[in-house]
């Protein structure tokens, strides 16, 4: 009767590691999500230009705790938190904790752009990149059979906003499936029309990344005939015309938005002090100011590292913080004292398409074929399951030597 009863919001990295890591202590575990499955959110693009099939990137919660004896998995929406009565509602129930791990992740910031929200696509869950690669299937059977030149020609232009990394690799991955697979589908459809445009609103891409990556990036995107705008900012999007705010004008039916997240929305409804993006502000411990029994981890969190910067909203944050609360509540049980957290740096990588990609590890900035089989192994190795594993692995070894994607099906929504 007195064993501590953990809550869990969220089956994301963070979420994900947190419960694997109280595993085997005397606790209750109460992980709670939207959906069934843990997504494995960054190849979400790769669903979205036809490489793969949704369920090679997910994989049932149910199964993977399976053998977790004191986890229990609830599909729900969580509607509010009671920090004070600690509560949280699922879907009109009540569930009440002793200690609460808030990992509920991010979703996109259109950063108030209404048109461009209801016209532009997103690859944050499974829904939008299906509804993406269906998007991106027609415009091509569209224009295999328009006899206006000019609207062809929208027809055949796409367009990605955000130089990060999911929309570099979404531009390098999207102008690879046009040159080497698309032309061998439509042969009688001239696709030097079509053109893959990478937006982005600073002066470099991926700026986080170090200087030696933001050009090698730049020129591995030029090979692959993306054409790049710098300083260029979105102004407006009404599903046929890409409007700067420079004036400038761009005809396209395609505008694949990767710009910009923020915390997801039931953050929003917290009483609690929040940072840029959304997030919640945290003590480096992770647990919520004026509640210690409360961690915010993940995309969710807000916490400056030892340069005075924001930790960056990425898996492998996710990863350490979720091992890291999980610890923190260990302790907390125990009487013992907490531990600041200290995000370690695994590196930095982001590919380009088939071997291009940009790596910074230990220190040592390079590109090419070497990075990309680094990206192509890691990747590989933090799938959950076996299967997945084998399936994407077999999916891009496919690719890789036929050029040839296997899942260019327009299918249900």
């Amino acid at each position: 009767m007195n064993i501590p009863h953990i809550v869990i919001l969220g089956a994301g990295f963070g979420g994900l590691n947190a419960a694997r890591q109280l595993a085997n202590v005397p606790v209750r575990i109460t992980l709670i999500d939207r959906q069934n499955y843990h997504l494995f959110q960054p190849l979400l693009y790769q669903v979205a230009i036809a490489r793969l099939l949704p369920s090679e990137i997910a994989y049932p919660l149910r199964t993977i705790y399976r053998r977790q004896k004191n986890l229990t998995f609830q599909m729900g929406e969580v509607t509010g938190i009671n920090f004070d009565q600690r509560y949280v509602k699922l879907d009109g129930s009540i569930i009440a904790y002793d200690y609460l791990i808030i990992a509920v992740g991010a979703e996109t910031n259109f950063f108030g752009m209404q048109a461009i929200q209801e016209n532009s696509f997103q690859l944050k869950n499974i829904q939008s990149a299906i509804q993406t690669r269906n998007h991106l299937l027609k415009m091509f059977e569209q224009a295999s059979r328009e006899a206006d030149p000019e609207k062809r020609r929208s027809l055949l232009t796409f367009v990605v906003v955000g130089g990060g990394p999911t929309g570099v690799e979404t531009a390098g991955a999207l102008a690879e499936l046009i040159s080497q697979v698309m032309v061998k589908d439509y042969p009688s459809l001239d696709l030097s029309e079509a053109r893959v445009m990478l937006l982005e609103a600073n002066d470099h891409l991926i700026t986080a990344y170090p200087h030696e990556l933001r050009h090698a990036t730049f020129d591995l995107l030029y090979r692959k005939r993306v054409d790049i705008l710098l300083n260029a900012r979105l102004a407006d999007y009404n599903g046929e015309i890409v409007t700067l705010k420079e004036d400038r004008q761009i005809p396209a039916h395609t505008l694949i938005w990767t710009a910009g997240v923020k915390a997801a929305e039931v953050v929003e409804s917290l009483n609690v002090e929040r940072a840029s993006a959304g997030r919640v502000k945290v003590e480096p411990t992770l647990q919520l100011p004026g509640y210690p029994d409360v961690l915010v981890i993940g995309d969710a969190a807000f916490l400056l590292d030892e340069n005075g910067q924001p930790l960056p909203m990425l898996s492998t944050v996710a990863i350490q913080q979720g091992n890291h609360a999980a610890q923190n509540i260990r302790r907390m049980i125990d009487g013992r004292q907490l531990k600041t957290f200290h995000y370690k740096d695994p590196g930095l990588l982001a590919t380009i398409g088939h071997n291009a990609a940009v790596a910074r590890i230990w220190g040592v900035s390079f590109s090419g074929f070497i990075a990309w089989v680094i990206w192509v192994f890691l990747h590989i190795y933090r799938l959950i399951g076996f299967r997945n594993r084998l399936l994407v692995f077999v999916n891009w070894a496919w690719d890789y030597l036929f050029r040839e994607n296997q899942v260019r099906l327009i299918s249900k929504e």
